[in-house]
């Protein structure tokens, strides 16, 4: 994937299900104790972002707190702050002050499951826009970009179909061009004339689609959540266990990936797990290599992967240890395992099944973090495909 980053429509007044909101913007509405705007950005952090813009705009402060200056699985978020509310159009005006590259850009108050690769791979080069499209019935309706249709992928507007907007698009940089200086739509005002022009084209996806935007839905919202998202999770030691242990490894050309890797991680896909790294990286500290080199190298990684459909869902990591040479990282912290900070951390974020997860380390700190945390363990055999495969057979 060449870069490209990904935008989230957040600035939004939510009036339809104003009364609920407990003065929220609707993207922090929690559902089964978790943001919504934290399960879109679970949702595509897997793959290889360059950064994460959030477009901000009503009672914007909790965003901020949360996500303003994050890195989330190596992708860094940026928030932008509205002056005033601008709508789902004028609000992508504020990206033209920023160096953008193509943009995904999606709404932060819908969720959209879509294989997000195979978008991207049926993009047009020719056009200008691609669009996400859902078919309408009782509980996915819209207001917003409806009666489209599709003839050989490219989009059509006002025509008689139960096609609509399913909220997922991607635009080349060049689309900012059209984005005037004030509030408007860019459902209804901007994207009508580009497809009038031939310039967006489409795909038809069938996943699950969630909008919060109405009272109907927020009821309903944490059991559909929880019935696409709720999924066991296997959490891995890096070092000795996905790659051999070659001390201090912080370099591409020295991260050699462990018998049965590859296999192991795409069984553990297909049998619907989240894969979770968590890590000591006590090198950082002790001024072995930097924290630049470390995301480097997971960026690269991140990117090969995609190329076989292997996603980490997250890499958590602890950059500390007490006797460290760097100020910033010499002190003690329950990030670092045996402490459990991370998994911790892992399970506010994520819906996971804890009775069918584990953990696979190879080292007793690994075992005792796995123990505060009430995981299943297993030390690092020599065939991690052999190893999975035995341990979701017995839990």
């Amino acid at each position: 994937m060449k870069k490209i980053d990904l935008v989230i429509l957040a600035g939004g007044k939510g009036s339809r299900i104003k009364k609920f909101l407990q003065n929220k913007p609707k993207p922090m509405m929690k559902f089964n104790n978790i943001y919504f705007l934290q399960y879109l950005i679970n949702n595509f952090s897997k793959y290889p972002f360059n950064k994460i813009y959030i477009l901000t705009g009503f009672k914007n402060k909790l965003i901020f707190q949360n996500f303003h200056n994050k890195s989330f699985n190596f992708i860094k978020i940026e928030c932008i702050k509205e002056k005033n509310l601008m709508g789902t159009g004028g609000a992508l005006y504020n990206l033209k002050q920023k160096k953008i590259n193509d943009f995904v850009l999606t709404n932060g108050d819908t969720i959209f499951n879509i294989d997000l690769k195979d978008f991207l791979e049926n993009i047009n080069q020719n056009k200008l826009g691609h669009l996400a499209l859902v078919k309408k019935n009782e509980s996915i309706k819209s207001n917003k970009l409806n009666n489209l249709s599709l003839k050989k992928n490219i989009l059509y507007h006002n025509v008689k179909s139960n096609l609509i907007n399913g909220g997922i698009y991607f635009f080349k940089k060049k689309i900012l061009k059209f984005i005037p200086e004030r509030e408007c739509s860019l459902e209804n005002e901007i994207l009508p004339d580009l497809i009038k022009s031939k310039l967006i084209s489409g795909k038809l996806y069938n996943q699950f689609f969630l909008d919060i935007g109405s009272p109907k839905s927020l009821k309903v919202g944490s059991i559909k959540l929880k019935k696409e998202f709720y999924k066991p999770a296997v959490f891995l030691d890096r070092d000795g266990v996905i790659n051999q242990d070659l001390g201090y490894v912080n370099k591409r050309k020295n991260f050699k990936f462990k018998k049965g890797v590859i296999k192991g991680l795409s069984y553990l896909i297909k049998k619907n797990y989240y894969i979770f790294v968590v890590t000591n990286q006590a090198g950082i500290a002790k001024g072995i290599f930097k924290l630049k080199d470390f995301f480097s190298l997971h960026r690269k990684l991140k990117s090969e992967l995609e190329k076989k459909e292997i996603y980490f869902n997250d890499v958590q990591f602890a950059p500390y240890h007490p006797k460290g040479i760097i100020k910033k990282f010499r002190k003690k912290s329950n990030l670092r395992k045996p402490g459990n900070k991370m998994i911790i951390n892992i399970f506010g974020n994520w819906l996971i099944n804890k009775k069918k997860s584990f953990m696979i380390g190879d080292k007793i700190s690994d075992k005792k973090c796995a123990l505060k945390s009430k995981l299943f363990f297993a030390y690092a055999e020599e065939d991690f495909y052999n190893q999975v495969k035995k341990i979701i057979k017995s839990i």
